[in-house]
């Protein structure tokens, strides 16, 4: 197998865009700058992304400061959709964003890990249908079955993150080419663009399918970093949403359900810190 990483992906906040780097460590909390802020809908009083307001996948966010280790948020400038700037040091941040998507929220940092109130998942309305809002979370029609969960750690139950971090479920999400590729064979009605999907590492791969699912419960090491492979990433509603040049599409959860029971990556743990580079080969254990 040779294996190697073709982009280096950073997202400053949930569900915004992000930008490239060609190198950066690896830490236990991912690459460092990595979903650094978020937004708190006010209404549901809970940390929300690109689920409940799409609007967020057309903006995009830089930082003003290069992040290091320590795992604090940088001051970062947000460009919204039409082109216009905000800064996240600016007084009227969270109005012009609330503005933008037609919700009453706020702009927050990451918050130290013992301030649990601050993560925690809104409690469900008891009159919602819980498949029903599983269903429209995963985007899954009534003869499409849902994601298995049993994966993920069992605080996700409770909080919107693991505390003290933005991340949906761990702190890497890494996709192979050949795992788009097969998409784009499977369909040629959608485009697989690797922006839907938004991985922290897109790697080359001689292999064919979707290779990196096979990584689940291994180890590997990638530059001078080891990985901790921990399973298949079940894809949601945010891979169908349209944003910048790429359509709202439906069809790409279909595909999805299709070819690969609605997964598409992996996630992975840092075990050991360490570098990476576009170009390093990852090695499995």
């Amino acid at each position: 197998m040779t294996t190697t990483i073709a982009n280096i992906f950073r997202y400053p906040i949930k569900s915004m865009g992000g930008h490239q780097l060609d190198q950066t460590v690896l830490t236990v909390n991912g690459i460092p700058g990595d979903r650094s802020w978020a937004l708190k809908d006010e209404e549901l009083a809970s940390i929300k992304g690109g689920k409940r307001h799409p609007a967020l996948m057309g903006m995009s966010a830089e930082f003003e400061l290069e992040p290091d280790e320590s795992n604090v948020s940088p001051p970062t400038q947000i460009r919204l959709a039409d082109g216009s700037i905000i800064r996240t040091s600016d007084d009227d941040a969270e109005e012009r964003l609330s503005q933008a998507l037609g919700a009453n929220v706020t702009l927050w940092p990451i918050l130290p890990k013992e301030q649990l109130d601050h993560y925690r998942r809104a409690m469900p309305d008891p009159g919602v249908d819980a498949q029903k809002s599983l269903r429209e979370v995963f985007a899954r029609t009534p003869d499409e079955p849902l994601p298995d969960l049993r994966g993920f750690p069992k605080e996700l139950f409770e909080y919107e993150s693991p505390p003290g971090t933005y991340f949906d479920a761990f702190p890497l999400l890494l996709i192979s080419n050949a795992s788009l590729q097969s998409l784009a064979d499977h369909s040629d009605q959608s485009n697989f663009d690797v922006r839907r999907f938004r991985p922290n590492l897109l790697l080359n791969t001689d292999q064919t399918g979707f290779p990196e699912e096979e990584w689940a419960g291994r180890l590997g090491r990638v530059g001078t970093a080891k990985l901790k492979f921990e399973m298949a990433c079940p894809r949601c509603v945010m891979t169908t949403h349209g944003f910048d040049d790429l359509p709202k599409d439906p069809r790409v959860m279909r595909t999805l359900v299709q070819a690969n029971k609605g997964n598409l990556g992996v996630y992975a743990s840092v075990v050991e810190t360490g570098e990476v580079e576009v170009g390093d080969s990852l090695i499995l254990e």
